[in-house]
């Protein structure tokens, strides 16, 4: 889909030059497209651009890919397999294509309802960075919004929770939750039609469907006969927040323009999925959300575990615009009612007087600095060079060059004045 305009800086130098650069991949090894703002590109190379477009496109369509499905779950369990090496649901008449492939043979249909389970994760941190939720993190996630009473659910590159929607729909009458999944990853169009999937990169608000794709997604967002819709999204955490909330922006949009007389300008509700540091940028550009205690684990992840106390635990958490008292918290796991912040917390967050909030981002219990006049971590330490509290093997050695963009002392790159928020 659509580059991203970037902008190059120099040390001390407010004017950068500008380019445009893949929206997905930050790597140039995946892919290579890169152009200054101001250069004029030859029609040879514009040619040689669209070839070389055309040759990475999927081997089949959307469309192919459903009909292939149908005809793949009424062959018999003995000539059902899946190419591992292709990624792909094999058909009889494709066997020997792929004779010296790694082949899985005698496909269920619980594997083909549990398609995350079965293709392997994209896992390279800076394109897709794949990582799926825990059956524990999944099922509560889902029972949450139950609770809160949403029927349908829009999943943003969360393909575990969607799929745990679209199995729970097929094996249970009673299930009445809808979902649709847009997501990067093309291969989840074998296993779902094209009103349960969209190819979509959320970097761009990109839909690779079109005019058609986006459509569905609209009509989707129609809240109708009382059945509330619900954003649930967890992007790639090497992604850029700027680039995320742009489109994050256009799909509430896209719900409020489908909204009937009475919203009184409400926002579509959300659920987004990131880690607890990148909380003021998330806020900047969301000032309506707050971060629920909640770690969200993933399964394959050392670091991204759920643990009760100590360091080894999730960092990744809930932010939302819904009102933090009504997102319940199992008690089981480790999470207490604060009366006075109205909100579940971690049961090491202990609730400061003085902040009047309980202030841990971490599940620790956090310590109040007086002359910094908030909450520290609890193995950060005053210093009196820094002014501020920091860990106590720390150099105190601060450069005169300020800022990265400006050389101005007080701030960061990231909050330069000079550099333009669009």
């Amino acid at each position: 889909g659509p580059a991203l305009l970037f902008v190059k800086t120099s040390q001390g130098k407010e004017e950068g030059r500008r380019f445009y650069a893949c929206s997905a991949c930050r790597d140039r090894k995946d892919c290579n497209f890169f152009q200054w703002e101001d250069e004029k590109v030859s029609e040879a190379r514009l040619a040689a651009r669209e070839e070389y477009n055309r040759s990475q496109q999927p081997c089949f369509t959307h469309r192919q890919n459903v009909d292939r499905y149908k005809n793949f779950v009424l062959l018999p369990l003995s000539k059902r397999r899946f190419c591992q090496e292709c990624q792909q649901l094999l058909l009889p008449a494709e066997w020997k294509k792929h004779s010296d492939h790694q082949l899985l043979c005698d496909i269920t249909t619980a594997q083909l309802k549990n398609p995350s389970q079965l293709l392997y994760p994209l896992e390279n941190k800076k394109t897709n960075a794949q990582y799926l939720f825990t059956d524990r993190s999944c099922q509560f996630l889902l029972n949450l919004l139950i609770d809160l009473g949403f029927r349908r659910v829009l999943s943003v590159g969360t393909p575990r929770l969607h799929e745990m929607i679209q199995s729970k729909a097929s094996q249970e009458k009673e299930f009445n939750v809808r979902g649709l999944l847009l997501d990067i990853d093309f291969r989840y169009s074998q296993f779902y039609t094209e009103d349960e999937f969209c190819h979509y990169n959320m970097f761009n608000h990109h839909f690779f469907g079109g005019e058609a794709a986006r459509e569905t997604c609209r009509k989707f967002l129609c809240e109708e006969n009382g059945e509330r819709v619900i954003m649930v999204t967890d992007p790639p955490f090497g992604g850029l927040v700027e680039a995320l909330a742009s489109s994050f922006k256009k799909l509430m949009a896209m719900w409020s323009e489908t909204e009937k007389e009475g919203h009184d300008n409400r926002e579509m509700p959300v659920f987004w999925i990131f880690p607890y540091f990148f909380e003021s940028r998330i806020l900047d550009f969301f000032p309506s959300f707050s971060m629920m205690d909640y770690q969200v684990d993933y399964d394959r992840f050392a670091l991204y575990k759920h643990g009760k106390t100590g360091r080894r635990q999730s960092p990744v958490r809930i932010f939302t615009n819904l009102t933090p008292s009504m997102i319940v918290l199992p008690e089981e796991e480790g999470y207490r009612f604060c009366s006075v912040c109205q909100r579940y917390v971690s049961s090491g967050n202990q609730h400061c007087e003085i902040c009047n909030s309980c202030t841990s981002k971490d599940g620790r219990r956090w310590k109040h600095c007086v002359l910094c006049k908030k909450c520290v971590k609890p193995s950060w330490f005053h210093c009196n060079n820094c002014k501020c509290c920091t860990l106590q093997q720390h150099s105190c050695e601060k450069t005169d060059s300020g800022c990265f963009v400006c050389g101005k002392a007080g701030h960061k790159r990231s909050a330069c004045p000079s550099l333009s928020r669009s």
